[in-house]
């Protein structure tokens, strides 16, 4: 599983004209999975988004949380993380578990951040998106759980 986690301020999702999530500071989270993943890969990078140190403190280090902050998360599902580039022009997406593997598993762990206390809004999965990102910092990292 890989997330690309971005610091953001007001960051939301559009999905057919219309506006299907928005924050206004937090995390936002493009969010591949792979075949083989499952659910304790999920729960672990959701403890680990919500206590990733990425948020300034009053000394300007990056010492807090999305927890520590009252933050969001702003979560699009993101199988293009999984593309393999190894050969030719064309991307291969065959790392990427397919639909009915990937959307369970997405929204585990959308309820496994809300458990924390994570506010979440998110994208439609599966659905052709267009995302608008603040990316603050800019801070963008990846996170990786096999």
């Amino acid at each position: 599983m890989r997330i690309l986690v971005q610091r953001a301020g007001p960051s939301a999702v559009h999905s057919q004209g219309t506006e299907i999530g928005r924050i206004e500071s937090g995390l936002v989270l493009l969010i591949g999975i792979a075949s083989e993943d499952g659910q304790e890969q999920a729960a672990a990078l959701a403890d680990k988004v919500a206590n990733l140190r990425i948020f300034a403190d009053q000394a300007g280090k990056m010492n807090l949380s999305l927890l520590d902050i009252g933050g969001s998360a702003l979560l699009i599902s993101q199988f293009t993380l999984y593309a393999n580039t190894n050969r030719g022009r064309r991307p291969s997406f065959v790392e990427a578990a397919p639909p009915e593997v990937a959307e369970p598993l997405f929204e585990f762990f959308a309820e496994q951040l809300e458990l924390k206390g994570i506010p979440i809004q998110s994208g439609r999965f599966g659905a052709n998106m267009q995302v608008e990102i603040l990316n603050d910092g800019p801070v963008t990292i990846l996170l990786e759980q096999d």
